[in-house]
């Protein structure tokens, strides 16, 4: 398993403000990339609760399972690289997680074999290098719902902040409270569920 500490903000967007954006750093349509992100919590959402996340995201033909912590600088993410059969087992149910990440979420006292999937967010990405950090334009649909989204990831909290902030202003877009995209998910799954 690998870790890594991940600094970075965020602010969701109307498509005209994100397509602004991508103007404005020349995006073109043959540099999108797609990946598919599967979430996984507990019938009763322990990761939640713990303000944790568990996802496997499926990108350039390959699968890994991360682990997203809060961190007082940020997110403490672990990966665990899968192969093709492990993943699509998790993600049908066939087979509760096993290994280090299964031992990893027992340490936070939360049963392996009670994780399950809850279902899939795709996001569309483009990636660009940005004064000290890199610039994420990110439109993700899920649950019948599209959304934009701006991350600037940094190596340094301040200076990170400073930045994404003045290209905020640069570009007359407010800085919007934003939630990361497994609550907007699970938000969104909710409200599909509370209105069938």
């Amino acid at each position: 398993m690998k870790r890594e500490l991940e600094i970075e903000f965020k602010n969701v967007l109307t498509a005209e403000e994100f397509s602004r954006l991508t103007n404005a750093f020349c995006v073109r349509d043959e540099e999108w990339s797609v990946q598919q992100n599967y979430y996984f919590d507990t019938p009763d959402f322990q990761l939640k609760q713990q303000k944790s996340a568990l996802r496997i995201r499926f990108k350039n033909g390959t699968y890994t399972l991360t682990l997203k912590q809060p961190h007082e600088d940020g997110l403490l993410e672990t990966h665990e690289p899968l192969t093709a059969q492990m993943a699509t087992s998790l993600i049908a149910g066939e087979q509760p997680l096993a290994g280090d990440m299964a031992r990893t979420l027992q340490s936070l006292h939360i049963d392996p074999a009670a994780v399950v999937c809850f279902g899939a967010l795709t996001t569309h990405r483009v990636e660009r290098a940005y004064k000290t950090g890199t610039l994420v334009f990110d439109y993700s649909e899920y649950m019948n719902v599209s959304d934009y989204e701006i991350e600037y990831e940094a190596n340094d909290r301040v200076q990170g902040e400073n930045t994404f902030m003045e290209l905020l202003q640069s570009f007359h877009i407010p800085k919007r409270q934003t939630k990361n995209k497994i609550e907007r998910f699970y938000e969104a799954k909710y409200e599909t569920e509370r209105s069938s």
